[in-house]
């Protein structure tokens, strides 16, 4: 639903809002398009001949990129030299409330509302999740999942009418202020970005790309 993933609706639950760019519109997302590309062109040209030896290439990039390698963007010094922690400790997931809905319901497994005796198909994207539901009509019910309303399903037909996309393409200005991509972590092979989402909020040392734009 929606082309979320389930490290999408981790990335939501965490407060992290979700941006896209326009499909074939690299130039929408340039910053980290040209990280890929050097990427890429530093560690796939040859490719090593198995994992080992291509991790390997990742963990040299790595060291290079962090701390050998200057940046124009930060006035020729290496990342390593001008990145901060957050000051945010990772806690953990926080619990969700639904004050104004009628239900609280936890998507099963296999991605179903179940209301009674009633299944509705959902999103297994969604799969342990707590999502509201409201009444909003005789036997209409709308269905959110934090701030974000998704759909409504009728109790006779237990069909999922979904709404406008809420995380959608959007074209956002430019940013005036320029900066520079951190790579972190051991496994480089899980840098995310290839459909196009950025993040712009970070808790603790979590996750493996850390994107600064000014928002």
């Amino acid at each position: 639903m929606f082309n979320l993933s389930k490290l999408a609706v981790w990335w939501l639950r965490l407060g992290i809002g979700i941006e896209r760019i326009k499909p074939g519109h690299p130039q929408q997302n340039g910053r980290h398009e040209r990280m890929h590309h050097t990427l890429k062109k530093e560690i796939t040209k040859p490719a090593g001949l198995n994992f080992l030896q291509q991790q390997a290439r990742f963990d040299d990039f790595i060291e290079i990129f962090n701390n050998e390698r200057p940046h124009e963007a930060l006035d020729m010094k290496c990342p390593a030299e001008v990145y901060q922690p957050s000051t945010r400790p990772y806690t953990g997931l926080p619990d969700i409330d639904y004050p104004l809905h009628d239900k609280v319901i936890v998507v099963t497994r296999c991605g179903r509302i179940c209301l009674g005796r009633k299944k509705i198909n959902f999103s297994t994207v969604f799969a342990g999740q707590a999502v509201g539901i409201k009444e909003v009509h005789d036997d209409i019910w709308l269905v959110s999942f934090m701030d974000y309303d998704l759909g409504y399903f009728d109790l006779d037909t237990r069909v999922l009418e979904p709404l406008e996309n809420p995380f959608g393409p959007k074209v956002l200005p430019m940013c005036p202020v320029r900066s520079v991509t951190y790579v972190s972590g051991p496994n480089p092979l899980r840098i995310g970005g290839a459909d196009g989402i950025r993040i712009h909020q970070r808790y603790g040392n979590k996750g493996v790309l850390r994107c600064s734009p000014a928002f």
